[in-house]
């Protein structure tokens, strides 16, 4: 096998191919599927992956892999498989698919280097630029102030060349150990050499005597209160060896995890983990749908059917999403399954990614708990997937590739032979239409597991207390109530959707709202560095004294975001003690389990958050949680509006009174009459499954039709228009004409990083021809999108229509 089938690490429609490149001859035998290497593309020198070997190609003159960057494949039969897949069923570049799985550190950094050729002198400010050097970084010549035509000039005339430079992210932690390498009579006689005076020396003889394994250079100085100094004369003599030693760096303290036994089954948990439990032995392919009360005992069940994977020595993945992945969730499988087990989240430092992905590489670990790509992991053997929370969108990726972690999931367990278990207190329409239809299996666990009563839900109307002349954002009895619960010494959960201190800022006098200045959406004002952020583009100012419109100095602050609601929290009720957590606040490396360590131990009496605290937090003390602004998600222009509305609701009402103690939820809101209120209110999943399928049939959305949404952005408002029209009428005519094309339609937010966007949105029951039209479509657009800075996304399966 001397050629390769590489595909390249270009992002781009029209290197979405697969490469032939011959092997060199010392590399013959040595490079193997799956591993990266090192190849000439065009002028650059980038980074592939071998996809196969082979002894044919059609291709007369082949380059050949300049370099190994592996030594054994990163990326196994089967993910190559799925990644093909992927990036057919997403309609994404390859590279993309690949790239999605593997930790940021295997991903590769270029340099663009200037190699001079000739000895004879340059052009004076390249001699200056290069000061002796054979190479210079191109990023350099900005600080030279150096004209490009001298550079262009220069490699035109062969004296300069332009090469490109793969640099390696993946970085190992390396530790320096002391090691003894003398018997104990060269000890001894050592020793017995020494002057009374060296004392330090004596000590350092006797604790070497009694040394038998390595030790880490920082420990033995530490327990030898001594420095690096005092050891050379011992190295001089040959009596200890320094040498370095890789080590894996250690994101969670697993010496003080107290491990646990297996609890109890309640008879609906029984039932669950038998089902799962069969399959596995079977090694059979199916889906199930845990459908489990908050508080129901769902990760006891996801435990046991672990436990039962490892016993037939197979592996199993746990997602989780990102905003449950607390300590808590992961204490709860280390605690059961030690160092058995790898954690895979972007709180993570990249090293420690890295760390994690090789312990699973390695095949030290036979589970993974992870967020999204964690369902990627390079296991061989896999015997159990859990999908945790299914229906949260964060489950769908809204970069290239476009999936949803769901059809990977059942990808890779069809593969495998073993069953994907979708647990939820509220699973999404889609799933559990398909457990009506029984293409899934359903698993009800219609009660807690301690039997407690699911707390009592009150709604608030916020426009009687309005009337009455409350104008603050605390009914009076959501206050009273925060009040009773701080005297009984007992813990509150307040929910609010939105960070930040104030949604937008108006001028009195003329109704201006102050925007961002590059996205068509409004700037929140985050009181704490007193700026306005977009939470678009990352785009900042001061806030202004007097409007920018009128002049006027009527500038006030609209909406509700945490930051305010702490603050009146405190002039309201100042006993309370409050811990805030949102995007802003747990921005630092381990400040989410800081935080909630905190609140754990009772240091605070309120727990303030955003979507972060809706799920996965346990709490004894927790008998009050009160949702602020119900209604912050039913304004979207989102036909899952509802859905989601319905499912936070439950998820938050569930954090209260999961122990001996009663709970109770207040929910605030201005539209009380909404059903997707209502049915929260009474834990009526199967209500407003009805109610809101009726409704989907109705106006032909999933799960009863399919979606595509295409959105064309450009700089120019017109060309985004055109484009998006012309592609509406390309669908409609080349589409079956039970297909429904709506649009074009400006996207609900028009304009994002000065960027103008225009959708369309394809509604089918059956459309065989659509992926073929569609990559037909951006084949016809490749020029433009490659010279005229115009972008085509499509999403096959679409979760954000804003």
């Amino acid at each position: 096998m001397n050629i390769a089938k590489v595909v390249v690490d270009v992002p781009a429609s029209q290197t979405n191919k697969i490469y032939d490149y011959s092997i060199p001859e010392h590399l013959i035998g040595i490079i193997e599927v799956g591993m990266r290497v090192i190849v000439p593309f065009g002028p650059r020198t980038i980074m592939g992956y071998v996809l196969d070997l082979t002894d044919h190609s059609d291709v007369k003159q082949l380059k050949a892999i300049k370099s190994l960057m592996d030594f054994s494949p990163i990326l196994t039969k089967e993910l190559i498989q799925l990644g093909k897949w992927l990036a057919d069923y997403t309609m994404s570049f390859y590279i993309s698919a690949f790239q999605a799985m593997l930790p940021q550190a295997l991903k590769a950094d270029y340099q663009k280097l200037l190699h001079r050729l000739t000895t004879a002198l340059l052009p004076e400010p390249l001699e200056i630029a290069f000061a002796g050097r054979d190479y210079l970084d191109v990023e350099e010549l900005n600080k030279f102030d150096l004209p490009l035509t001298i550079v262009k000039k220069s490699i035109a005339d062969g004296d300069v060349e332009m090469i490109y430079q793969v640099n390696r992210r993946d970085n190992y932690k390396k530790q320096m150990m002391v090691k003894k390498s003398a018997t104990i009579e060269q000890l001894d006689e050592y020793g017995a050499n020494l002057s009374n005076r060296a004392k330090k020396q004596r000590l350092l003889v006797q604790y070497l005597a009694d040394l038998n394994e390595p030790i880490s250079l920082k420990t033995f100085l530490a327990k030898m209160k001594t420095t690096r100094q005092t050891l050379q004369p011992l190295i001089d003599q040959k009596l200890i060896k320094l040498y370095e030693e890789e080590v894996y760096r250690h994101p969670f303290d697993d010496q003080s995890i107290q491990r646990t036994e297996p609890l109890a089954l309640k008879e609906q948990q029984k039932k669950a983990l038998e089902s799962i439990t069969a399959t596995c032995s079977e090694q059979s392919h199916d889906v199930f749908v845990l459908h489990g009360v908050t508080g129901s005992g769902k990760t006891e069940v996801y435990l046991q059917a672990i436990a039962h994977v490892i016993r037939e020595d197979k592996e199993a993945i746990v997602l989780v999403p990102e905003i449950s992945l607390t300590p808590q969730m992961v204490n709860r499988f280390k605690s059961r399954f030690g160092s058995d087990v790898a954690v895979m989240h972007s709180a993570l430092s990249k090293g420690e990614r890295f760390d994690e992905w090789r312990k699973i590489h390695r095949k030290e670990v036979k589970v993974v708990v992870g967020a999204r790509s964690a369902i990627f992991v390079p296991f061989e053997n896999l015997g159990l997937i859990i999908i945790d929370e299914e229906h949260e969108a964060s489950y769908k990726q809204e970069d290239h590739p476009r999936y949803h972690v769901k059809d990977v999931a059942i990808e890779r367990a069809k593969y495998h032979s073993c069953p994907v278990v979708l647990g939820s207190a509220t699973p999404s329409l889609e799933t559990f239409a398909r457990a009506h239809k029984e293409v899934y299996q359903l698993l009800p666990m219609p009660e807690r597991s301690n039997f407690s009563e699911m707390p009592h839900v009150e709604i608030v109307d916020m426009r009687d207390e309005l009337h009455a002349g409350n104008r603050t954002m605390f009914s009076r009895k959501l206050k009273e109530t925060i009040e009773d619960r701080l005297a009984k010494k007992e813990q509150i959960v307040l929910f609010l959707n939105r960070r930040g201190y104030s949604t937008f800022v108006m001028c009195r006098d003329c109704g201006d709202v102050i925007q961002c200045p590059h996205c068509d959406i409004s700037l929140t004002y985050h009181r704490k560095q007193n700026r306005l952020k977009c939470h678009y583009c990352n785009y900042q100012e001061a806030v202004p004294t007097q409007c920018p419109s009128c002049e006027s100095e009527t500038i006030r602050y609209f909406g509700t975001g945490t930051q305010k609601i702490e603050e009146a929290l405190n002039q309201l009720i100042p006993e309370a003690r409050i811990i805030r957590m949102d995007v802003d606040t747990t921005t630092r490396k381990g400040s989410h389990e800081r935080l909630l360590k905190q609140f754990g131990q009772k240091q605070a009496d309120i727990l303030l958050g955003t979507q972060m605290i809706a799920k996965g937090l346990d709490f004894p003390d927790v008998t009050l949680v009160g949702v602020l602004a119900a209604d912050s998600l039913l304004n979207l222009p989102d036909f899952r509006a509802a859905e989601r509305t319905f499912q936070l609701l439950t998820q938050v009402s569930g954090r209260a009174g999961r122990h001996k103690l009663v709970g109770e939820v207040i929910i605030q809101t201005y539209t009380p009459e909404h059903y997707s209120i209502e049915f929260a209110r009474n834990y009526d999943y199967q209500g407003f499954y009805e109610r809101e399928m009726a409704l989907r049939k109705a106006f032909q959305y999933p799960p009863y039709y399919y979606l595509t949404l295409i959105t064309v952005s450009h700089p120019n408002i017109n060309k985004a228009q055109e484009v998006t029209r012309t592609i509406s009428q390309l669908l409609g005519k080349y589409l079956s004409s039970e297909t429904k094309i709506l649009g074009p339609t400006p996207s609900p937010i028009e304009r994002i990083k000065n960027r103008y966007r225009f959708q369309c949105m394809i509604k089918y029951k059956n459309e065989p021809n659509q992926r073929e039209v569609l990559a037909r479509i951006l084949l016809y657009y490749e020029e433009m999108m490659r010279k005229n800075d115009l972008l085509i996304q499509i999403d096959l399966q679409p979760y954000q229509l804003m």
